[in-house]
C-alpha cells in the first residue's frame, strides 16, 4: 500500500549550473536547493552570480550546463511563460507593477476576462481581486491606483499576483531596499504567514541582519561559485562576511567608520533655517561646517528623504531658507541648487540617477557638460579624461569609460552617480541612501568617498535609515513624522538611534549629556 503522505522533494533544485556571457563566467557549477515552506537566503557580493541564477530560475536564461527541477520535475521549456509562472515568481527590487493601472488590473494583467474575445467584466474583475487579496491577507483596495500605494503594499500586490498563478516558490530580490523598518516588519509578518501555507522563499539581500531575522538557511555565492549552504544559526555574521569576501574580517569597526573627529570651526557651508513643506516636515533647521558629515536618519514617513530632495531643488518649501557658503539659494529649482554648489545623489539610481543606454563617461559628466568645451560644446576628449579620472579615483569597475552604464554592477553604477554629483566640485554633497542595494565592499568604498569629500574641506549630508550609512557621520539628527526628535554625537548605539527613528523616545531623553554646546 502506498504511503498516504509521500515525502515531497525540494520546490526547486538546481545543480551544476554554469553560464558564460562571452568571456565572462557568470556561474560555474553553482547549485541551490529550497524546501517547501523554507525561507532560504542567497547572499554574495555584487558580481557573485546571484542575478544570473535568478534569471535561470525564472526561465529568462537557459544554463549552458546543469539541471533544474521544480518539485522533482524538469523545468519547463524556455518560452513557456505560463508553465514557468505556475512554478516560480520573482518580486524584484524594481517594482513591475504598472502605476497608472488599478490594483485589480495589475493583478489580472493579460487575463482580465475568461477568453480573448470575451468582454472584460470590471465588476467581476474587482470581485476576483478582492477575493485574491483577502486570501493572502493583503489589506489593499482593489480599485486603488497602483501609484497611490506604499512601497510595501505594491510588493504585497506583486506577491499575491505571483501566488495567483499557482507558484509556491517566490524569489525576493532586495525586497526591503526601499522599505522603512515598519514596512520591513509587515513584509516579514506576511512572508512568515505564507510559509505556514507551504510557500517557499529565496531571499536575496545585502542586509545581513535581515537574513538572520527571516531565514532558516543561507547560501553564499562568491566569484560565480557556490561557497557554502548552512543553517543560519550555525553561521555567525563574521563567518558569513568571510564566506562572501574570501577574506578574514578585520576588527568590529567598519573601515569607513569615523573615529570621532574634532568638530571643525569654519563658517557653515550649509545653513538651513525654518524649512517647512506642508504635510511632510516642519520648522527644520541645520548647519553643517567644512569637514563635517551630518546624518539625517528617519523611516519612510519621517520626511528625511523629501528634505534631502528639497535641498537639491526638487521640492519648493512653503517657508524657510537655505544658504550655501554664505549665499542664499533659490529653493525649488534644481539648477539653482547645482549652481549654488549642492551635489546630489538621488535615492533611486534607476529612475533619477542614470541614463542606462549612455556610456559611463556621459553619465558621469551630465552635470558639467557646459564646462567641457567652449561655448556650450562638449569635447569628447575632455569628457573621457574627466571620466577616466573618476573611474580611477572611485575605483569604478568597468570595461572602460565608453561602456554603457547598464553593463555595470549595482555598486559600480552607484559610484557613477556619485562621480556625477562630485563633478561640479560642490560645497555640499547631499546623498540619499547612497548604498541602497549594493554589496558590502561597494558600501565601504561609497561611504569612504563621502567621508573623503568632508576630509577635503567640504560638507556632506547623508539621508538614510541604514545604520551602516550613518556610522560614517560625525553626528546624526533623527527625524520622526517631519520633526527632528533627537541628535546624536558619534558613538551612538543602534538601539538608541532606531528607537528615536521609530518615535519611541521623546525629544529630550535621547540627548547625550555632552550635546549642550550646539
Amino acid at each position: 500500500m502506498a504511503d498516504p503522505s509521500p515525502v515531497r522533494g525540494p520546490v526547486v533544485e538546481a545543480d551544476g549550473i554554469s553560464k558564460r556571457f562571452g568571456a565572462t563566467v557568470a556561474l560555474s557549477a553553482a547549485r541551490i536547493s529550497v524546501e517547501p515552506g523554507e525561507s532560504h537566503a542567497l547572499v554574495g557580493r555584487n558580481g557573485a552570480g546571484k542575478s544570473t541564477l535568478v534569471s535561470i530560475l525564472t526561465g529568462l536564461q537557459t544554463p549552458d550546463t546543469g539541471s533544474l527541477r521544480f518539485d522533482g520535475e524538469p523545468a519547463p521549456a524556455p518560452g513557456d511563460t505560463d508553465a514557468w509562472r505556475s512554478r516560480v515568481a520573482c518580486v524584484y527590487q524594481r517594482s513591475t507593477i504598472i502605476p497608472a493601472l488599478s490594483v485589480a488590473e495589475n493583478l489580472f494583467l493579460d487575463r482580465q476576462s475568461a477568453g480573448a474575445l470575451r468582454p472584460i467584466s470590471w465588476k467581476q474583475l474587482r470581485h476576483r481581486a478582492a477575493e485574491l487579496l483577502a486570501e493572502y491577507g493583503v489589506d489593499v483596495d482593489p480599485t486603488a491606483r497602483a501609484e497611490d500605494l506604499t512601497v510595501e503594499q505594491r510588493q504585497f500586490v506583486e506577491i499575491a499576483r505571483a501566488l495567483s498563478f499557482g507558484a509556491r516558490f517566490i524569489i525576493l530580490d532586495e525586497p526591503t531596499a526601499k522599505l522603512d523598518a515598519r514596512g520591513i516588519e509587515k513584509l516579514f509578518e506576511k512572508l512568515r504567514s505564507l510559509q505556514e501555507q507551504g510557500v517557499a522563499f529565496l531571499f536575496i539581500s545585502h542586509h545581513l541582519q535581515e537574513v538572520y531575522e527571516l531565514c532558516t538557511t543561507v547560501t553564499v555565492y562568491r566569484d560565480a561559485r557556490h561557497i557554502v549552504t548552512a543553517p543560519v544559526v550555525r553561521l555567525d555574521q563574521q563567518a558569513l562576511v568571510e564566506a562572501m569576501t574570501g577574506e578574514r574580517a578585520g576588527g568590529a569597526e567598519p573601515a569607513w567608520s569615523v573615529k570621532g573627529r574634532a568638530r571643525s570651526d569654519g563658517d557653515p557651508l550649509l545653513d538651513v533655517s525654518g524649512l517647512t513643506l506642508a504635510g511632510v516636515y516642519e520648522d527644520f533647521s541645520l548647519t553643517a561646517r567644512p569637514g563635517e558629515v551630518v546624518g539625517l536618519a528617519g523611516a519612510a514617513a519621517s520626511g528625511n528623504v523629501q528634505l534631502g530632495e528639497t535641498l537639491a531643488g526638487l521640492h519648493r518649501p512653503g517657508s524657510g531658507t537655505v544658504t550655501v557658503a554664505g549665499r542664499p539659494v533659490r529653493t525649488g529649482r534644481v539648477h539653482a541648487a547645482l549652481a549654488a554648489g549642492i551635489g546630489f545623489v538621488p535615492e533611486d539610481r534607476h529612475v533619477q540617477g542614470l541614463v542606462p543606454q549612455r556610456s559611463v563617461a556621459e553619465n558621469a559628466t551630465l552635470t558639467v557638460t557646459d564646462q567641457l568645451g567652449p561655448y556650450g560644446t562638449v569635447l569628447p576628449s575632455r569628457t573621457r579624461a574627466f571620466a577616466e579620472r573618476m573611474i580611477k579615483d572611485l575605483d569604478i569597475k568597468t570595461p572602460g569609460a565608453s561602456a554603457p552604464v547598464s553593463a555595470l554592477s549595482g555598486g559600480n553604477q552607484q559610484k557613477v552617480v556619485i562621480a556625477r554629483a562630485l563633478a561640479t566640485a560642490p560645497h555640499v554633497l547631499v546623498a540619499i541612501r547612497p548604498t541602497n542595494g549594493v554589496d558590502i565592499k561597494s558600501k565601504e568604498s561609497l561611504l569612504g568617498t563621502v567621508r573623503q569629500v568632508a576630509d577635503d574641506g567640504k560638507a556632506a549630508l547623508i539621508v538614510s535609515d541604514e545604520l551602516d550609512d550613518l556610522r560614517v557621520c560625525d553626528r546624526v539628527l533623527a527625524m520622526f513624522h517631519g520633526r527632528v526628535v533627537a541628535e546624536f554625537e558619534h558613538g551612538w548605539n543602534d538601539e538608541q538611534l532606531v528607537a528615536a527613528m521609530e518615535g519611541m523616545t521623546g525629544p529630550t531623553d535621547t540627548k547625550e549629556p555632552h550635546d549642550s554646546h550646539h
